[in-house]
């Protein structure tokens, strides 16, 4: 199953991660919610929760994703988080080459934004979560069966986590 960037062949983990940020609507109010995924397996990084748009937040899920392996290259859009100073010198310090998406083309992160669309049908939606504290908890279980439990017909329907670390393959 190999991808392209920008003319790049993608055919292991670890090769290309990607990071957005989405809103998960509650009783009261909005969270955003950022992941890191691996684009090779489609394998959840790591995810955190925020009530504002601070980088913050997105340092956080980096910086725990970093603690399962390095990718070559990252990419995101050019939204304020993933351009701030803070953001792109952990990258660089980790020298890991940044791709950011051109202006309005959500294409150019379509697994993400896949990702999005999944999580958002197969568990925001239905669940309706009130506060900060439920919507933690379900995204919980929610990336945990999306990673270990959830066949992908891109992946020759295997979980994200067994192409991830190679094991079943």
């Amino acid at each position: 199953y190999p991808y392209l960037l920008k003319g790049l062949k993608i055919v292991r983990p670890n090769q290309v991660w990607s990071a957005d940020i989405t809103y998960v609507r509650l009783s009261s109010g909005f969270a955003y919610l950022v992941a890191i995924l691996d684009w090779f397996s489609r394998y959840v990084l790591s995810w955190s929760l925020s009530i504002s748009l601070d980088t913050s937040f997105c340092l956080d899920a980096v910086d725990r994703a970093l603690c399962l392996g390095t990718p070559e290259i990252f990419n995101t859009d050019q939204g304020a988080q993933f351009t701030s100073t803070d953001f792109t010198g952990l990258l660089e310090k980790a020298d890991i080459k940044i791709s950011m998406d051109g202006r309005g083309r959500v294409f150019d992160n379509i697994f993400i934004e896949r990702l999005w669309r999944t999580v958002k049908y197969e568990d925001i939606y239905i669940k309706d979560y009130a506060d900060v504290v439920e919507v933690r908890e379900g995204l919980d279980r929610y990336f945990n069966f999306y990673n270990t439990e959830r066949f992908h017909q891109s992946l020759g329907y295997q979980t994200p986590k067994t192409v991830y670390t190679g094991k079943g393959i």
